[in-house]
């Protein structure tokens, strides 16, 4: 099985997609082409994306069963002790890590909140 989602790439390309893949929502092409005919399909989308982002996801004999590549996207895989994970950029976060306020932290429960500050 593979996948692939396309984000503001030219309409050409969809075109090229739908040869091969079936369009199941506008820019997700989903399909099970062969390895080789994946790897010329990934390709061409990385040639002619221009501007746009794209995902492959495919089926893969490894721990989770697939794996994904990424084209012009934010995200990108990181692998994690044998796990593929996405790393998201946090633009909101400071570059060096800041120290939290000490807070006193609560319990789940009204009766943790009695045990710990008393009263009934």
């Amino acid at each position: 099985m593979t996948v692939i989602v396309l984000t503001n790439c030219p309409v050409g390309l969809r075109g090229f997609l739908t040869r091969w893949l079936l369009e199941i929502s506008p820019g997700v092409f989903l399909g099970a082409p062969s390895a080789r005919i994946r790897d010329v399909l990934w390709n061409e989308v990385r040639q002619y994306a221009g501007q746009g982002r794209a995902l492959l996801a495919y089926q893969t004999n490894n721990e989770q069963g697939y794996t994904f590549e990424t084209h012009d996207h934010a995200w990108h895989p990181t692998d994690h002790e044998g796990l593929t994970l996405i790393r998201r950029p946090n633009p909101g976060a400071p570059r060096t890590a800041q120290k939290l306020p000490d807070v006193p932290r609560q319990g789940w429960s009204k009766a943790s909140k009695r045990r710990k500050y008393g009263g009934r």
